[in-house]
């Protein structure tokens, strides 16, 4: 049967771009044990076994559970800074971008929630070179937000005295979706992602 997250994407499975087809399983099984166990609590052995494989097998497409975990935290964060960099990029108003950024932002935390607290709340595990690499990626992710915001000022748009702390603060509050969302509850990730982007509208602009 289909994960939450498989059935959100249809015809686009997660990991999809993983190959072979033994080492897409073994990833699948490793973003369910991180985020059920933590990475710290989870061994080779528990991932092998939930992807129906012997613990050797592992090996065979990841040489430690750390490359695993950057393997699943680099796919991520690329995934994240795509959807950034293309509101970013796009077309229309400042505000227009802004609500496109949180609204796919916030969608994609609460579509992959599973695999989204992996990729966000397991930095601290990688080695200091992969580690040094997703920052990056992280950096480069507040990068869009934080040209639209300035777009938005210089146009009259927004009222936003501290652009680099308002970045974060749009950021985090849509990375913490992946905390707390439910499948089973009453908003669709869509209605969450379009509640967001009106919420941080309302910061930006003071609108009230």
């Amino acid at each position: 049967m289909p994960t939450a997250e498989q059935a959100a994407d249809g015809e686009n499975p997660p990991w999809g771009e993983v190959t072979p087809e033994a080492a897409r399983k073994l990833l699948v099984a490793a973003v369910e044990a991180f985020a059920e166990r933590g990475y710290h609590a989870t061994t080779t052995r528990d991932i092998a076994g939930r992807a129906g494989m012997s613990p050797a097998a592992l090996y065979i497409h990841f040489k430690t559970k750390e490359e695993l975990l950057h393997r699943i935290s680099r796919i991520g964060h690329d995934s994240a800074l795509a959807l950034l960099t293309a509101a970013a990029d796009g077309e229309g108003t400042a505000s227009e971008r802004l609500a496109d950024a949180v609204r796919s932002f916030v969608r994609w935390h609460a579509e992959r929630h599973t695999t989204a607290r992996v990729v966000q709340y397991e930095l601290d595990a990688l080695g200091a070179e992969h580690r040094a690499e997703i920052v990056e990626l992280r950096r480069r992710s507040g990068a869009a937000v934080r040209r639209i915001l300035t777009d938005g000022v210089r146009d009259g748009e927004f009222d936003v005295p501290d652009v680099p702390g308002t970045t974060l603060a749009v950021l985090s509050l849509c990375i913490d979706v992946a905390r707390w969302f439910n499948a089973a509850g009453p908003r669709t990730p869509d209605e969450v992602g379009a509640l967001y982007a009106d919420l941080v509208l309302r910061m930006v602009s003071g609108r009230v």
